[in-house]
């Protein structure tokens, strides 16, 4: 039997998660090193109501917060703003333990459940549409819709007594919650690169859809937002939603430059290194160097959210581009990267292909300025070609300036 690990939001609302710090690989993709929170809430009303389940990993914990939470009384309402099943993998096992229970969610979200699972949801589902509200009691739940933020049946639930926000997926963060509440802690932000990082591969391709669920919010007083994934934030939500607007209208965080190179003999890279040398030298501060086939692309996604500018520096491969700088301008695509400024260095023996490459691929991406001055090695770099690598410096200097 497991203890009981939860912690109060306000005096009847229940955090009722459980951190997973044994996960690899979320979603089976991508890595995370410290983990991740399944975040579930409970309130206790005149009714009481679960507010999205958790992952199956920690169900036994996450049914043992439930039960002792509960304390005894019938659970009412099974509120489900989101059915990925690290959120909804424990829908069937609240109905079979609370009989009395309804399921609340909208219309798509029924058409999920019954893709998931095999329940009978006769005479045990209250469907809702957008603004409607579910009365607790002196909890009253607003539901506002947010669909493809980042599924077709997301919403989420405003609480209008306390003003608390559950927002599904949206503001969360990868990594377990070390201190549940962001005010625990110096930084308001316990983690921003992961933070960011979550947004640009989770979230990312859908910035049109976030900007219309912050025009929503914006129209609410919020002094509580609680999501699926991360930190509850209770402390400088001004901050919160700052990044989050300008992550989702695909604007540079900061004016930086990131270097990402494919390299197969260390003679690309040895060009990445040089340049980044140079731009240090010239006054840029902060310049980061990856090598696209030793990091995993979703740091490489998170760090385009934040640069404004880029270079790409790939070697020709089979007369065509590095199959691992071709993955992240794959991905770029699909995240429906935006706006920055991109200077190319290609490198080929006897044909280069790549600059021609990577210019096709960006031209597919929407407010992409791919600077003027280019780089071709051929082999490896010469000394006569120190003159370009400094001329493609100061336009990517004067390009921060601008």
């Amino acid at each position: 039997m497991k203890m009981q690990n939860t912690r109060k939001i306000t005096d009847n609302v229940v955090w009722i998660g459980a951190n997973d710090r044994r996960i690899a690989l979320f979603e089976n993709l991508f890595p995370v090193e410290r983990g991740v929170s399944y975040n579930s809430y409970m309130i206790l009303d005149e009714k009481t109501a679960v507010m999205d389940t958790a992952d199956s990993a920690v169900t036994q914990q996450f049914l043992e917060n439930v039960r002792r939470t509960l304390d005894g009384r019938d659970l009412d309402y099974i509120v489900v703003n989101h059915m990925e099943p690290d959120h909804c993998a424990n829908i069937e096992m609240l109905m079979r333990l609370y009989p009395g229970a309804k399921v609340v969610g909208n219309a798509k979200t029924f058409q999920m459940i019954g893709q998931f699972y095999d329940v009978d949801l006769t005479d045990r589902t209250v469907t809702v549409k957008e603004g409607d509200v579910l009365e607790l009691g002196q909890h009253r739940l607003q539901f506002v819709f947010a669909p493809m933020v980042h599924w077709p049946e997301v919403m989420m639930a405003y609480e209008q007594t306390e003003k608390i926000l559950f927002s599904a997926d949206a503001f969360g963060s990868f990594g377990a919650v070390d201190a549940l509440f962001n005010d625990e802690q110096d930084n308001p932000f316990a983690d921003l690169a992961e933070m960011r990082r979550y947004f640009a591969n989770i979230v990312g391709k859908y910035g049109p859809q976030v900007q219309a669920v912050l025009k929503k919010a914006a129209g609410l007083e919020i002094s509580t937002i609680c999501p699926l994934h991360g930190q509850v934030w209770r402390r400088d939500l001004d901050l919160l939603l700052e990044k989050h607007d300008k992550w989702s209208r695909y604007e540079a965080e900061e004016k930086a430059v990131a270097i990402f190179y494919a390299s197969m003999y260390g003679n690309t890279a040895e060009a990445a290194e040089v340049l980044a040398a140079m731009l240090a030298e010239a006054g840029v501060k902060n310049t980061v160097v990856y090598d696209v086939s030793r990091t995993h692309v979703s740091w490489l996604i998170a760090e385009i959210f934040r640069c404004s500018n880029l270079v790409l520096a790939a070697p020709t491969y089979n007369n065509g581009l590095y199959p691992a700088m071709l993955n992240l301008l794959e991905d770029m695509k699909a995240l429906n990267l935006q706006n920055r400024k991109v200077s190319i260095v290609e490198n080929g023996s006897w044909a280069p292909q790549a600059g021609k490459i990577m210019r096709e691929k960006l031209a597919g991406l929407k407010g992409m300025e791919i600077l003027e001055k280019s780089v071709t090695v051929k082999s490896s770099l010469k000394e006569g070609q120190m003159e370009e690598l400094r001329q493609m410096c100061a336009e990517i200097a004067g390009s921060l300036k601008a």
